[in-house]
């Protein structure tokens, strides 16, 4: 009883940064600055009616719903036929090609900035959502395929071996026999790279420059002047910005919990 009461109040602590999101997005810029922990005196709406309306909420979460789920999808398919590769082949050549994997992950992002504008400039895909999937697909992979690969290892080779009587090829193997038990760590690779890639921001403000391409992330700080921030219309800006990411981690989760429980009795 009194863990499942210590559990209450820890959720409660970080549901707070909720609660100043919400109630702020609907109350004046003043009434933000001398009472922000308060109840709003009075419910101003139209904070986000603006808000849509500058940030051209529709354009910009198109932008960020196109590039997050090819990246995903894409991500999700190639990362798990790589690691499948690299667990079923264990040459040489594979442990080094999973060792560079792992090394890349510590990698900070910060230090190859540079070499990965001038990549993309020389490459023509500057300013294009190709681009930025691209890179997506190059920073995501060390670890989706670092997840994939642990999990293959806990895939029995009788069942391919089944199917390989059955007449099936590699392909077919995996992508009928394979595949459908890797659900569990399918869904945790994209809900880790859905929230990464529909949260950055620094990757799409040095890929993208044109209004029209912008994502949420990019539209949002236009709120945040160098001497001004827009606290009455960023709020709201925000609040729209992580609903469908929210949305999403909700509706996943229960597939989390039925994966989590299917891989525990395969095999």
């Amino acid at each position: 009883m009194i863990l499942e009461l210590l559990m209450i109040l820890l959720a409660l602590v970080f549901l707070v940064p909720f609660y100043f999101l919400l109630v702020n997005s609907v109350k004046s810029f003043g009434d933000i600055l001398t009472n922000s922990a308060g109840w709003p005196h009075a419910f101003l709406w139209n904070n986000y009616a603006q808000a849509w309306k500058i940030t051209a909420f529709p354009k910009v979460f198109g932008n960020s719903l196109l590039i997050a789920v090819i990246s995903n999808v894409v991500l999700a398919l190639i990362s798990s036929m790589a690691a499948y590769r690299m667990v079923r082949r264990d040459t040489v050549f594979n442990r080094l090609l999973f060792a560079a994997f792992v090394a890349a992950m510590v990698i900070p992002f910060q230090s190859i900035m540079i070499p990965l504008v001038k990549v993309v400039s020389t490459l023509g895909l500057m300013d294009t959502r190709t681009g930025l999937i691209i890179c997506y697909l190059g920073f995501g992979a060390p670890l989706s395929v670092f997840l994939f690969h642990g999990f293959v290892k806990s895939v029995p080779r009788e069942i391919e071996e089944a199917g390989r009587v059955d007449g099936c090829s590699t392909y077919g193997i995996f992508f009928r026999v394979v595949l459908p038990l890797m659900q569990p760590i399918i869904v945790t690779v994209i809900i880790l790279n859905a929230l990464w890639i529909w949260n950055d921001y620094l990757m799409p403000s040095l890929i993208l420059q044109s209004p029209s391409r912008q994502t949420i992330p990019i539209a949002t700080y236009a709120f945040f002047g160098q001497f001004t921030k827009q606290w009455d219309l960023a709020l709201p800006a925000l609040v729209l910005g992580i609903t469908p990411i929210v949305i999403f981690f909700l509706a996943m989760q229960k597939y989390i919990i039925e994966g989590i429980a299917q891989g525990s009795v395969k095999g």
